[in-house]
C-alpha cells in the first residue's frame, strides 16, 4: 500500500500536469502563441477596404479553414492594405489564379479571407501574390449610401410636387 506522503506526491502531479494542460489549451485557443507553429507557405493580396480583418483571421476556400491572416500593412504608395496569409502546407495545389474575397461570418460577425480557386495550372507558392482580390463590404458604408438614395428620392419628389403645384 502506497503512503499517505507518495498519494500526496502523486496527487500533486496530476494536479500540475491538469493546470499545464489548461495553460496550454488557453494559449491553443486565443491564438496568442507560437508553440504550434503551422508549416505552410506564405501568399499576400492588396485590397482596398479590410474592414475589421484582423490577424490571425481565418483564410478558407469552400467553407474549409486552409490558412490565416499572419500580418496586414499599408503599402505606402498605392495606401492599399496588404494582407499577408499563411497557407497551411497539405493546401499546395491552389491556383495561382485564384481570387481572394473578405467576407464577413454572419451579419455582423467577424471578417475572414475566402480563396476561389480559378483554372491555372500554375499554384501558389511561397511569395505568390493574388491577383483578383475583392474587398471587404461594410455594413456601414452600404447603410449610409441607402440612406443617402432615400433622402435624394425625398427631396425630388418635393420638388416635383411643388413644380406641379404651380
Amino acid at each position: 500500500m502506497l503512503s499517505q506522503r507518495s498519494i500526496e506526491a502523486l496527487v500533486g502531479l496530476f494536479v500540475l500536469a491538469a493546470l499545464l494542460a489548461l495553460f496550454v489549451l488557453a494559449f491553443k485557443v486565443s491564438g496568442l502563441t507560437s508553440f504550434f507553429k503551422t508549416e505552410g507557405y506564405t501568399v499576400t493580396a492588396q485590397f482596398d477596404d479590410i474592414g475589421q480583418l484582423k490577424v490571425r483571421a481565418p483564410v478558407k476556400m469552400g467553407g474549409v479553414n486552409i490558412g490565416e491572416v499572419s500580418g496586414i500593412m499599408l503599402d505606402p504608395s498605392s495606401f492599399k492594405a496588404i494582407v499577408i496569409m499563411r497557407i497551411r502546407k497539405e493546401f499546395n495545389t491552389i491556383p495561382s489564379d485564384s481570387a481572394a474575397s473578405i467576407l464577413t461570418a454572419g451579419l455582423l460577425g467577424d471578417n475572414y479571407i475566402e480563396l476561389i480557386p480559378m483554372y491555372s495550372n500554375e499554384f501558389l507558392k511561397e511569395g505568390s501574390q493574388l491577383q483578383e482580390t475583392h474587398s471587404a463590404m461594410i455594413l456601414e458604408k452600404l447603410i449610409g449610401q441607402l440612406l443617402f438614395k432615400l433622402g435624394n428620392n425625398s427631396s425630388k419628389e418635393k420638388t416635383s410636387t411643388t413644380g406641379e403645384k404651380k
